[in-house]
C-alpha cells in the first residue's frame, strides 16, 4: 500500500490462557496486516488462567478500569481511524466490553465489531427486552460486525443490515513437519479445552467403544482440564478400560504440529456453539481427515464425506463409526487428507484471511 498507513486499532486477549479469541489477537498482531496498517493493540486480558473465568474480583475490576484509561489515552494520542472490537456474548461480559466501544465512539473513532463465536442468538433470546434494546442500539452506532463464515450471518438478523455484516474467517500460516508415520496403528488426535462443551467426554466414549471392537487406533489428547469431576471421570474410563490413550497437558502444545505430523485423523466434536476453530484450520493444514460437530462455521471448512466428516453432537457412537471407516479404508484416509491440504490453501490460509481483512477495512474507512 502506497502512501500514509491508516492507523488501526486492535483490542482483544493475549494468551495465555490460549482460547480462540486469544490465539486470532496473537496471530493477527504478528500477520501481514500490519504491513498494511499502522497497528496499534490494547490487550484486553483479565485472565491468565481458565479457571478464572466467570469470577468476578476486585483485581479484576481494577484491571478493567485500567484498559478503559488505556484505551482514552491511545485514542487521544494517535486517533485512529477504527477499532475493532471483540465482544462478548453474556451480558454482563458485553457490558464491559460496550464500554470500549462507548469510549472509542465519544473520541470519534469509528468501531467495528468481531464477534468470536456464534451464541448471539441464544443469547438474545435467552435476555430480557432492556439488554436487547441495549444490544441493538450499541450495534446501530457501530460500522458494523464481522462473522466467521457466511452461515452466521443470520444470527445479526434484525440487528444490522445485511450491508452491515462482513464475513472473514479465520486463516493461518504455519511451519507443518513431513509427515512422520512409526507406529503401526492410526493414530487420532484430539486438540483443545477438556471440557464437555468441546467433546471430551465423547471422545473418551467412542474410544472405548473402539477399544471393544478391538478396532487397532491409538489417541493423542492434548489440552487443559477445565473441571475436576469431568477430569476424574475421563480419566477413570481411560485407567478401567486400559485405553491406548495418551494425554498432553496445555502447556505441551507447542508440539502439536509434530503430533499432527503422526497423527493419521483429527478429532474435534464440540457439543456447543463455535465459531471457525483454530484446531480444525491447523489440522486441515496438516492434511488430516476430520471428524467434527456442525457448529458455528464448521461445516464451511469440513465438508462432509470429502475432508472428513461430520456427526451429530454428543454422539459417542457416530465418532466411533466413523474412525472404523478410517481405519479400515486407507485410501479414503489418504484422498481426504488431500483434500484437507486443497481446502486449507484454497481458503483459510494467513494470506487470505488479511486480504479479507483489509478489504472491510478499506471499505469501512474509505
Amino acid at each position: 500500500m502506497g502512501g500514509i498507513k491508516k492507523t488501526i486499532l486492535l483490542l482483544g486477549k493475549l494468551p495465555p490462557p490460549y482460547m480462540g479469541p486469544s490465539i486470532a489477537t496473537e496471530l493477527l498482531l504478528k500477520s501481514k496486516l500490519s504491513s498494511n496498517f499502522n497497528l496499534l493493540h490494547i490487550d484486553t486480558k483479565v485472565n491468565t488462567d481458565l479457571k478464572n473465568i466467570g469470577k468476578l474480583s476486585f483485581d479484576k475490576i481494577k484491571k478493567n478500569f485500567s484498559i478503559y484509561k488505556n484505551l482514552i489515552t491511545v485514542n487521544r494520542k494517535d486517533k485512529p481511524q477504527l477499532a475493532i472490537i471483540p465482544f462478548s456474548q453474556t451480558t454482563i461480559g458485553f457490558i464491559k466490553d460496550s464500554i470500549y466501544i462507548h469510549i472509542c465512539l465519544l473520541l470519534k473513532t469509528k468501531v467495528l465489531l468481531h464477534l468470536r463465536g456464534s451464541e448471539f442468538k441464544i443469547w438474545m433470546n435467552r435476555s430480557n427486552r432492556l439488554t436487547r434494546w441495549y444490544v441493538k442500539s450499541t450495534l446501530n452506532k457501530c460500522e458494523g460486525v464481522i462473522v466467521l463464515g457466511n452461515n452466521l450471518k443470520y444470527l445479526f438478523e434484525g440487528y444490522l443490515p445485511e450491508n452491515k455484516i462482513f464475513v472473514c474467517p479465520n486463516g493461518g500460516t504455519y511451519q507443518i513437519p513431513a509427515k512422520n508415520k512409526s507406529n503401526e496403528k492410526i493414530k487420532i488426535l484430539y486438540l483443545g479445552n477438556l471440557q464437555p462443551s468441546k467433546g471430551i467426554e465423547d471422545v473418551i466414549d467412542a474410544a472405548k467403544l473402539l477399544h471393544d471392537k478391538s478396532i487397532k487406533c491409538t489417541f493423542d489428547i492434548i489440552g487443559g482440564w477445565r473441571n475436576e469431576e469431568v477430569k476424574n471421570k475421563c480419566l477413570n474410563i481411560v485407567r478401567e478400560n486400559e485405553l491406548d490413550i495418551n494425554f498432553y497437558s496445555q502447556e505441551e502444545s507447542n508440539r502439536k504440529f509434530d503430533l499432527m505430523a503422526q497423527s493419521d485423523i483429527f478429532l474435534f466434536p464440540p457439543r456447543a456453539p463455535e465459531g471457525h476453530p483454530w484446531v480444525i484450520i491447523e489440522a486441515m493444514a496438516s492434511s488430516l481427515p476430520v471428524i467434527s460437530t456442525d457448529q458455528g462455521a464448521i461445516i464451511e471448512s469440513v465438508i462432509d464425506g470429502q475432508n472428513g466428516f461430520i456427526i451429530k453432537t454428543k454422539s459417542p457412537q457416530e465418532i466411533a463409526n466413523k474412525v472404523e471407516i478410517l481405519v479400515n479404508d486407507e485410501n479414503l484416509r489418504n484422498s481426504m487428507s488431500i483434500k484437507s491440504r486443497e481446502l486449507y490453501e484454497a481458503k483459510f490460509t494467513e494470506e487470505k484471511m488479511v486480504q479479507r481483512l483489509t478489504d472491510i477495512i478499506n471499505q469501512i474507512t474509505a
